[in-house]
């Protein structure tokens, strides 16, 4: 067996890999899609978690079959089909613990159904399973922006959260929803997802706002009738256009990571009342998106742009960092089953 491995900043090696024997509490998922995560380049980038040093493995938007359940499992059986959720793991699988879910045998210590262990739908591919964890992230960007039916957003960044968060709100009845990426190909992706689309480069991103969402006047200055905006692109200058923009009472969520501070502009604030909150993981989402696979699986299977088999994950990661790419699914031997 192989394990994805960070080594240091910049060095990912795809290491021959021992599974740790499971316990009477574990259980061991035969990995059949793993989605690459924008995470995942960070952490390289970063020669993992906490720094350089202390050897990564990569991979948290698994799913897969179940080959092996603990005497004092309950509710799991083999053969299950499965969606891993890392964040109820006591490993933190692909964040910073001993396990990474880019491997062929994946050790979930302390398994539970319908907690770090979630049962896949009848008809649902492994790869749209996969893609449970990030639509999560993207949900709850979605639901931290309190997006009702009606409300008209603006979301930052066509990455694949940022599809994502397109995917929901148009999903959810959310009016004239506007989405902004560098990218011709990620915009392309949100167009048919039903949003209206805006490329900074070339366009005069207020105006076009203005001109979608409708204005009004707050003491004296235009302001964008937008409801929501929602940045998951990480952009220095985000935040201040917004406040530019906010109408009195808008809503502003943070999904992106800035890795350095970005100015407040308080003053034009005060005027607004407008509200700023971040964003991060699903504590409550993935039931929900689960809930909704057959009814979206068409989309969800639009916003996967490469599928790459196992052997060649390290390829998939330079692709997961271009512009053009949305989620680059790695699928393991019989994931099609």
């Amino acid at each position: 067996m192989h394990l994805l491995n960070i080594h240091g900043v910049g060095d990912v090696r795809l290491d021959p890999y021992q599974r740790p024997d499971p316990g009477p509490m574990d259980v061991v998922v035969k990995m059949k899609a793993c989605g690459i995560c924008g995470s995942d380049l960070s952490y390289i980038k970063n020669g993992g978690i906490p720094g350089p040093g202390k050897l990564t493995p990569l991979g948290h938007e698994g799913a897969g079959e179940v080959m092996f359940v603990g005497s004092e499992v309950q509710g799991l059986k083999m053969g299950q089909a499965v969606i891993v959720n890392p964040m109820n793991t006591v490993s933190f699988i692909g964040s910073g613990g001993p396990e990474g879910a880019f491997t062929q045998e994946l050790l979930v210590r302390e398994g539970r159904l319908n907690h770090n262990l979630l049962p896949i739908p009848e008809g649902i591919s492994y790869e749209i399973a996969a893609m449970c964890e990030p639509l999560a992230v993207a949900l709850h960007g979605v639901n931290r922006a309190d997006a009702k039916a009606g409300d008209k957003i603006v979301i930052f960044g066509c990455g694949p959260i940022g599809l994502g968060m397109v995917l929901w709100a148009v999903d959810r009845g959310c009016k004239d929803v506007i989405a902004l990426d560098l990218s011709d190909e990620r915009l392309e992706r949100a167009r048919s997802l039903g949003a209206h689309t805006v490329n900074p480069s070339r366009e005069d991103v207020p105006a076009r706002i203005k001109q979608i969402h409708g204005a009004e006047m707050v003491f004296g200055r235009e302001k964008a009738g937008t409801d929501a905006y929602i940045d998951a692109a990480g952009g220095p200058k985000i935040l201040a256009d917004v406040v530019a923009l906010a109408k009195r009472r808008a809503r502003y969520v943070i999904t992106a990571a800035y890795l350095q501070p970005i100015e407040l502009p308080a003053g034009p604030m005060l005027t607004t009342e407008m509200t700023i909150t971040t964003a991060v993981g699903y504590p409550t989402e993935m039931p929900e998106v689960i809930a909704a696979m057959s009814r979206l699986k068409d989309k969800i299977a639009g916003l996967i742009s490469h599928k790459l088999p196992f052997e060649r994950v390290l390829e998939g990661l330079e692709i997961a960092a271009t512009p053009q790419s949305a989620k680059v699914m790695i699928e393991f031997e019989g994931a099609a089953t």
